[in-house]
């Protein structure tokens, strides 16, 4: 009965969420007012870790177990990877030039920022795998309407700079998938401006034929304006369909022509060494049809697949039934449910001590995971709390550095594939139109330091605040947000059940509401994790070490200056914190 209750609430949270174009402008949400400068810089000095730090340790009764902290990493070459999502245009600009946006060579210059490929630093992210946003010829800021599915915008570089950025990724372990628009096309396509043009020059009374114009068949073309998503087709009698926007014709997923096309736009990517796709709005290819959605991506995967078998696919399907569409065989369908202000991990952390408790969160992290294997035995877990179609968390956590990076902790205790949205990792900020949501990343705390982007054109430097220090700045920081996501992340890649690992919910041996805990099982490994919802609140709860197989705590995430403890079977945990047993 508790898991239905939990799917009905993921519908009804799911409900609430506003739908949003990629690339359109998006709706405002609730806008805060600048009420602060960003903090002051530290002076720079050598990176930090969240245990460089001075810390006590939290009292408990009994002779206290000595925590056994394990630092040597156990990465393992699979699909289950740590993403992070980069918008190239506000990354980080190689070139100086004075339209200050950011490309392709940017991003070759702070890979070693993602992960530098040897375990023994502490400078990087340790994230696998980077998700690029469109990269292809486009009009438009977001590159959202592709103008050429086979090339680079010249913004961004070449196609020379790209295979040299997979080579590059290669070469420190990273996976690079990159944004696949198949729901749409820029108006400014040759596909859609050939049929417009086919259209009208079209004699009066005479019905489109595809033997002399394919195209009129790659859209969706009618003489009734069936909506208002439909559009004038030029001086025609015709009109297309936009379900985004009029700058974005629908394709017709349907047409066996089309699909070839995106064979051989697939081919081509794979060929030059990308290891995978994130398909933009798969919810829309038919929108309200799920099964002929869920066709289109069967049909894709398979052709994928049949070319790299190692491909990983991830679909955006912005709905409380995401899991469904992994019975395409595509790897993953990203989880809306835990992201944006109705998500169930900002409402756990924001509410702590309300009715999202622990064990609630605990319950969806179950759920996610059966729903996902229960329509494919092989599919991945996605999971966000950001990205570039929502608030940035930073600024749904009211710009509380403890929240976000509970936040985050919680995130990375999953299993599946975390995906992280560039510039959370430092807390950016940003609400509003899309354009907010995809502000610079902030390298320095110089403005005009080499390598800082200017952000989108119609960005709204008012609705992007920024509290938190640079890169530069919190690197050196241990109580900083940047070294606990990376804290966060290594503990991922330390113990690899996090990820994998069959999960059993510890629900009978720890009552507590606010507390969430579990054990995970891989490869004949077992590790427990247990989680400290609570805001201000120590907890401390007994489970047997001798039913459960641990000896001690070898992970641990903590956002303030207190450590847990162990005593024999006791655990005692400071508030918002994060233990693995092993």
């Amino acid at each position: 009965m508790r898991k239905k209750l939990i799917r009905l609430a993921a519908m009804t949270v799911a409900s609430a969420i506003m739908l949003t174009s990629c690339g359109g402008s998006g709706s405002s949400s609730n806008s805060a007012n600048n009420s602060g400068d960003a903090a002051e810089s530290t002076e720079s000095k050598e990176p930090k870790t969240i245990f460089d730090k001075e810390t006590t340790t939290i009292e408990i009764d009994g002779e206290i177990t000595p925590l056994n902290i394990q630092t040597e990493e156990n990465v393992i070459d699979d699909k289950y990877r740590n993403y992070y999502e980069i918008f190239v245009g506000s990354f980080y600009d190689s070139d100086g030039d004075t339209m200050k946006m950011g490309d392709l060579n940017g991003v070759i210059e702070k890979l070693d920022y993602i992960n530098d490929g040897d375990p023994n630093t502490d400078t990087d992210l340790g994230c696998n795998g980077i998700w690029l946003m469109p990269i292809c010829p486009s009009p438009s800021y977001h590159k959202y309407d592709v103008t050429d599915y086979m090339d680079i915008d010249e913004a961004y570089g070449t196609l020379d700079d790209y295979k040299k950025l997979v080579e590059e990724c290669h070469k420190r372990g990273i996976n690079i998938i990159i944004d696949l628009v198949m729901n749409h096309s820029s108006v400014a396509h040759p596909w859609f401006k050939e049929a417009k043009e086919y259209l009208q020059n079209l004699p009066e009374g005479k019905e489109p034929d595809p033997n002399e114009c394919k195209y009129v068949e790659y859209y969706t073309f009618t003489k009734e304006q069936v909506s208002d998503k439909y559009y004038p087709v030029g001086s025609s009698d015709y009109y297309y369909y936009g379900e985004f926007s009029q700058q974005m014709p629908d394709l017709n997923l349907d047409n066996e022509n089309v699909r070839k096309e995106f064979e051989e736009i697939a081919k081509f990517w794979l060929d030059l060494g990308t290891d995978g796709f994130r398909l933009d709005a798969a919810k829309e290819y038919f929108s309200g049809e799920t099964d002929k959605n869920i066709e289109v991506l069967t049909w894709f995967n398979d052709y994928v697949k049949s070319v790299d078998e190692d491909a990983y696919i991830v679909a955006e399907t912005w709905t409380s039934e995401n899991a469904d569409y992994v019975a395409s065989g595509i790897d993953s369908a990203f989880d809306f449910l835990y992201s944006g202000v109705n998500g169930f991990i900002p409402l756990t952390v924001f509410n702590a001590d309300t009715a999202y408790s622990g064990q609630f969160l605990e319950g969806c992290f179950e759920t996610s995971e059966e729903d996902v294997k229960e329509n494919n035995e092989n599919g991945i877990v996605a999971a966000f709390i950001g990205n570039h179609d929502i608030d940035r968390i930073t600024a749904i956590l009211a710009y509380d550095a403890e929240q976000v990076k509970f936040a985050h902790g919680l995130l990375n205790i999953m299993n599946g594939s975390p995906f992280i949205y560039y510039g959370d990792e430092i807390g950016i900020g940003g609400m509003g139109a899309d354009e907010n949501k995809r502000s610079p990343m902030i390298w320095s705390s110089d403005e005009d330091a080499e390598g800082q982007t200017a952000g989108p054109v119609n960005m709204s430097k008012s609705s992007v605040i920024n509290k938190f220090d640079s890169v530069e700045d919190q690197l050196a920081d241990p109580d900083s947000i940047l070294n606990y996501v990376k804290e966060s992340i290594k503990i991922r890649n330390i113990f690899p059940e996090i990820a994998r690992g069959e999960m059993t919910l510890l629900e009978d041996d720890v009552e507590d509401e606010e507390v969430i805990a579990m054990q995970k099982t891989y490869n004949g490994s077992s590790v427990i994790i247990i989680a400290n919802c609570s805001s201000d609140e120590d907890k401390t709860i007994t489970l047997s070490r001798e039913k459960f197989g641990y000896t001690d705590i070898q992970g641990m995430l903590i956002v303030g200056d207190v450590e847990p403890a162990q005593s024999g079977d006791t655990i005692a945990l400071p508030p918002r914190s994060i233990v693995i047993l092993k």
